[in-house]
């Protein structure tokens, strides 16, 4: 649905490089709000879950909810896979709040964000397909996890180091490569997060979701909060660094959770 509502933008708005008409925008607000409604609609429409198979904890107050969702905070390797969660969101929020407004839209304009955000989709579903039917267990996450963050360092360092706008056709393709290379890297993360947690965290699911949830929501909104306020190549450092530390971190947790096996066996 990401690549058809991206696809949807690029037809509507392809007239201008600043945007096309302003009924192409109205337009569009009135698709998106009709998609809006029609989902809302159809989940009403939704049948009730069956309870008679549902395993899932029950909580006799918001107290003992609260004191489940936390829980995992008590375990090392939550506190360990939290700075990955917390770059995952970061992440997406670069490519949605940085990436459109200063890499794609001053070459290929307002009507272009449509086209590449729509490559940035499809590679991110190709890749958590692929990334999906790979994953077997921590090993082979931990390489899956290592390549994804290897493409999302050589895109941060070369736009911070060697990048700027050019005309042309060739130009014209930097922003759409990026945007691809990009969609790997978050494919990746959203499949091994998922996979981790269900791996590491299986007496506490629901909780180990949450805390993905809670990180990844908190660093969305510190990069939506901080991208009007710092300039492109201070955002990218921050990207850099938060990277380095993430990656470094779910690194020491593949230690730790390959340290007591390696002693028992």
């Amino acid at each position: 649905m990401q690549v058809i509502g991206n696809l949807i933008s690029l037809a509507l708005l392809r007239d201008g490089k600043d945007g096309g008409s302003v009924t192409g925008k109205s337009l569009l607000f009135v698709v998106f709000l009709g998609c809006m409604i029609v989902g809302i609609i159809l989940m009403c429409l939704l049948s009730k879950r069956d309870e008679k198979g549902n395993n899932a904890p029950t909580h006799s107050s918001f107290g003992a909810m609260m004191k489940y969702i936390v829980a995992p905070l008590k375990d090392r390797r939550m506190i360990l896979i939290i700075p990955l969660i917390a770059y995952s969101g970061l992440q997406q929020a670069f490519v949605w709040a940085v990436f459109t407004k200063n890499i794609v839209t001053p070459v290929l304009g307002i009507s272009g964000v449509g086209g590449a955000m729509a490559i940035y989709g499809a590679a991110d579903v190709v890749c958590s397909l692929v990334a999906g039917r790979l994953t077997s267990g921590l090993h082979s996450a931990t390489s899956i996890v290592s390549v994804g963050a290897i493409l999302q360092a050589v895109v941060l360092f070369w736009l911070l180091l060697f990048y700027s706008p050019m005309g042309g056709l060739l130009g014209a393709a930097v922003p759409l490569f990026i945007g691809a290379l990009w969609g790997v890297g978050d494919g990746v993360l959203n499949t091994q997060l998922s996979a981790l947690l269900g791996l590491l965290f299986e007496d506490v699911k629901e909780a180990a979701f949450a805390q993905l949830k809670v990180w990844q929501s908190g660093a969305i909104a510190v990069i939506f909060f901080l991208s009007p306020n710092i300039t492109l190549q201070a955002m990218l450092i921050l990207m850099a660094t938060a990277l380095i530390i993430s990656f470094g971190a779910f690194l020491l947790l593949t230690l730790v959770v390959e340290k007591p096996s390696t002693v028992r066996s």
